[in-house]
């Protein structure tokens, strides 16, 4: 897939989860454990420090690991047996004491949480700095009016602001779920063996271990994957947000509607066959990504339902899985930001587009001040009845009413979009209230 990390990921991809970086976050947990150990007086310190020299890629033969995984069903077997080997060559007492009292799922679960944490601060700054745009476009565009549309269908006016600011309110409410999990997700696991603890790994290594990698300190959770699945779920809800921003404004870019438009770049839309094409390229690939992350998120999910002390395949489904829903996510943000941040907005096609129904869109302004007249439901009536001649005849709405035997004040009015819109602004004031206080 690498010709395609450029269009559905970002920069990150190349180096985040790499092979050489996820293999160091493994001997950083070797190194983390002795050091530990030693810190309890478990092992002597000269062994740890020994074995916390030879914990760097710079002594492991990766091709050669690459051969040995599949004999092991896991990297991390193979891995302690070459850091084994390569302690052993300065140290034969020193070796005994690497991995000692860990098994492979320790340590890799304990890695696997080292590099989410690393996502973690990047998918924080991208979030909060995705968060900052909308709120100033959400601010910048509180008065300018367009169709809001139900069921694909004109309904009423409202504001872009408004559109926008409940973009940016579905990010802040996807964002609060995410991040109060963090100190249920960025946890140590290392509890041997079937999760039991043992002499090596008592409370106190434990406790120490989550000092050393500055994570939070945790009982064994082998076949508890409830940390992970609230990983991928809440990407799939960041993601799910991000798809919906990107789907409407795709929505709003169609020919017929013009309202938005995706920041131009040199070669960027184009098509193969239509010159004349500009293209949601960008809305594309975000709205791809949410249309994936859920389905491999569920591979995640469904995958909780593992066997005793260690699951035969429903653990190790996990391990790719999750590094690519993450690398998609810090893709679908990157590409919001530059999505949103260089937006053109075009307020004259959106006042051009409330007009095209001639009136239509404010039939529930008429119903409303026909009711205290002749009732709620008479009046709901008439104005259907009003709207079927209208389109029939194809006449505007305020000129039937305005012939009709109901006499409304300020039909001028009723006919505004400032009715619609009065409390817009109210609304975006108090997102962008609920942005201040939560980022």
């Amino acid at each position: 897939m690498s010709l395609f990390n450029k269009l559905f990921y970002t920069d990150y991809k190349d180096g985040f989860f790499s092979d050489n970086r996820s293999l160091q976050r493994l001997l950083i947990v070797e190194a983390a454990l002795v050091e530990a150990q030693s810190d309890m007086g478990i092992i002597p310190r000269s062994a740890a420090e020994s074995i916390m020299q030879r914990c760097h890629m710079d002594y492991i033969d990766t091709e050669r690991l690459k051969k040995d995984i599949p004999l092991g069903g896991n990297a991390v077997i193979p891995l302690v047996k070459q850091l084994i080997e390569s302690v052993e060559s300065s140290s034969t007492e020193a070796s005994r004491y690497v991995h000692l009292g860990a098994t492979s799922q320790d340590i890799i679960d304990t890695a696997l949480v080292l590099g989410l944490r690393e996502a973690y601060t990047i998918l924080d700054k991208q979030i909060r700095v995705l968060a900052k745009i909308l709120a100033d476009l959400a601010a910048s565009h509180k008065e300018t009016v367009m169709i809001g549309r139900t069921l694909l269908q004109h309904a009423k006016p409202i504001t872009f602001g408004l559109k926008v600011a409940n973009w940016l309110q579905a990010l802040l409410d996807a964002y609060a779920g995410f991040a109060g999990s963090r100190h249920r997700i960025l946890k140590i696991q290392m509890g041997g063996a079937v999760g039991s603890g043992n002499a090596f790994l008592n409370r106190g290594v434990r406790k120490r271990l989550s000092e050393i990698l500055e994570l939070e300190y945790s009982i064994p959770w082998q076949t508890n994957r409830v940390p992970i699945a609230e990983w991928v779920t809440g990407l799939s809800i960041i993601s799910g947000v991000l798809g919906k921003i990107a789907k409407d404004i795709a929505l709003q870019m169609q020919t017929e509607v013009g309202e938005v438009t995706e920041g131009r770049a040199p070669g960027k839309g184009g098509s193969s066959a239509m010159p004349h094409k500009r293209n949601p390229v960008t809305c594309a690939a975000i709205t791809a990504n949410a249309h994936r992350i859920p389905h491999l998120a569920a591979s995640v999910i469904s995958g909780m339902t593992q066997e005793h002390e260690r699951s035969i395949g429903l653990w190790h489904s996990e391990w790719e899985v999750v590094e690519n829903i993450t690398e998609l996510t810090l893709g679908s943000l990157d590409k919001s930001i530059q999505l949103i941040g260089s937006l053109e907005i075009h307020p004259e096609h959106m006042m051009e587009n409330i007009e095209k129904t001639r009136g239509l869109v404010y039939a529930e302004h008429v119903s409303l001040a026909l009711a205290p007249k002749i009732g709620r439901r008479s009046a709901n009536e008439w104005v259907e009845q009003a709207c079927r001649t209208a389109r029939e005849s194809d006449r505007g709405l305020k000129e039937i009413v305005n012939e009709s035997e109901h006499s409304l004040k300020n039909l001028e009015a009723l006919f505004s979009a400032d009715e619609s819109i009065r409390c817009c602004e109210e609304i975006v004031s108090e997102i962008l209230e609920n942005y201040e206080n939560q980022l």
